[in-house]
């Protein structure tokens, strides 16, 4: 009696572990990838279907079981590209990163406004963007892999229109240049595709679909800029493009802290 009593006990506990397990890998396999926003969006249509079931809406339920029946051969066509890439990294291992110092924080910031300071004074162009959360793995895949520690120096030789990596976005990890020359997908947002360019088009296509934060020149006027959530911040000053970046920066550290 005792015996089926205490696997009653754990047999429901250990079927939460395996599908807590579950379910943090798929989140895992999706990391970095659009599919991850269409995932999401599944689970809350799935808990529509739930809850229209339980009420007794019948047409919305009849809605839902269609949709959830095409759903799955919809998501192999559309994110096969995505796909490809979560299964090549299906099986490796998935470390939790250790947050930057403030300290730390303060030195790439210095590192970055220094250089893009320099770069807009001789009107040379720019992007610079910082990952954050979400893993950029597509875009890093675009360009050339580097593997750098940050300094103004190189982000200079960088942009410098003699270099043959000038073209495209560089893409920074921690303290880290992790690649340059890398493409950003263009922002289709009709509010400002036809008065902005391609720069411009670029940090914001990459802040709509990630919660990455670009730092830019303009090559026209010599411009700083600061993309994120799919929206510019104005630049008036270097201490202005301190604080913008250490803000996001070191809020996401604090968010991860409490977690």
């Amino acid at each position: 009696m005792s015996y089926f009593f205490i696997w009653g006990v754990v047999k429901p506990a250990i079927e939460i572990v395996i599908l807590w397990i579950v379910f943090y890998n798929i989140l895992i396999f999706f990391e970095g990838t659009r599919a991850l926003q269409v995932l999401k969006g599944i689970t809350y249509l799935f808990f529509a279907f739930v809850i229209s079931k339980l009420i007794g809406f019948e047409t919305l339920n009849w809605l839902l079981t269609k949709f959830f029946a095409i759903s799955i051969l919809a998501i192999m066509i559309i994110f096969q590209q995505e796909l490809r890439q979560g299964l090549a990294r299906l099986g490796q291992k998935h470390l939790f990163s250790i947050g930057l110092q403030e300290s730390e924080i303060d030195e790439l910031i210095d590192e970055i406004a220094s250089s893009t300071y320099k770069l807009s004074r001789q009107k040379i162009g720019c992007l610079i963007a910082m990952e954050r959360d979400t893993k950029l793995k597509t875009y890093i895949e675009s360009g050339v892999v580097l593997d750098a520690k940050i300094s103004s120096e190189l982000l200079q030789s960088i942009f410098s229109s003699k270099s043959p990596l000038h073209d495209g976005g560089v893409i920074t990890r921690g303290t880290r240049i992790v690649a340059a020359s890398c493409l950003f997908p263009l922002s289709d947002n009709p509010n400002f595709s036809k008065i902005i360019g391609t720069r411009h088009r670029a940090a914001l296509g990459i802040t709509e679909q990630t919660d990455t934060i670009v730092i830019m020149v303009s090559e026209e006027t010599g411009e700083i800029s600061v993309a994120a959530d799919g929206r510019f911040i104005p630049i008036v000053n270097r201490e202005r493009l301190f604080n913008i970046i250490k803000e996001f920066l070191f809020n996401e550290k604090e968010d991860k802290k409490k977690k």
